[in-house]
């Protein structure tokens, strides 16, 4: 027999809503002990992972940091900048529904990966989770207008109000950042919040999201 909270998972107030958050929040806490463990692993073997792992832009060895470039952070100090904003934004779009939440993610990578390893200069090694970051922005933004969702919104808001002086990320800078990986992470945001949207994607997301196994 199931236990679920009562009310739609999707609408904002409900017992189900906020159990969907909480139990969002727990997996994207879950997500961040993983990227620490892979950075004292890349420590210990003198950052050699950045740079096997990293992406080269018009490098063909370059090209598999599409993918794993997201994992590698040139510092402790790199991650802890991208974990609260990689936990705020993932639980809200993983709250949304599990399937949703994975093929978004793959988009974004995907988007944001190949954007730099066409357009980043072939003299870098670019690595870092902020692509993703800008990628989950996108999706909320977009979703609260494609899907009518104002708590969309309110947390696009609530980050904007905390982390929006990273939005000028997204700008050409002099600075040792990787601009496009957070302009084409938010494109690739904005393109799966439409792909995905709610009425065209999976009807089994809509008996909620993160779904507890049938009784």
């Amino acid at each position: 027999m199931r236990d679920d909270p009562p009310g739609d998972p999707r609408r904002f107030g409900t017992w189900a809503f906020y159990a969907a958050i909480g139990r969002a929040f727990v997996a994207m806490c879950a997500v961040v002990p993983v990227l620490f463990l892979v950075e004292a692993v890349d420590v210990g073997l003198g950052y050699d992972l950045d740079l096997a792992g990293g992406i080269i832009p018009r490098r063909i060895e370059g090209l598999d940091g599409v993918f794993l470039s997201p994992l590698l952070h040139a510092d402790f100090t790199h991650l802890y900048s991208n974990s609260v904003p990689l936990i705020l934004l993932g639980t809200f779009v993983l709250a949304a529904g599990f399937r949703r939440f994975v093929w978004s993610t793959l988009m974004i990578v995907l988007v944001s990966g190949l954007g730099v390893w066409f357009t980043g200069s072939p003299d870098s090694v670019v690595i870092g989770a902020s692509g993703v970051i800008f990628g989950y922005l996108g999706v909320l933004l977009t979703r609260g207008l494609v899907e009518r969702s104002w708590w969309n919104f309110a947390v696009v808001l609530l980050v904007g109000l905390l982390y929006g002086w990273q939005l000028f990320g997204i700008l050409p800078t002099d600075e040792r950042i990787s601009w496009q990986g957070h302009l084409f992470g938010l494109v690739g945001g904005v393109a799966a919040a439409i792909i995905f949207r709610r009425r065209r994607f999976d009807p089994g997301e809509r008996k909620g999201p993160l779904l507890a196994p049938p009784a």
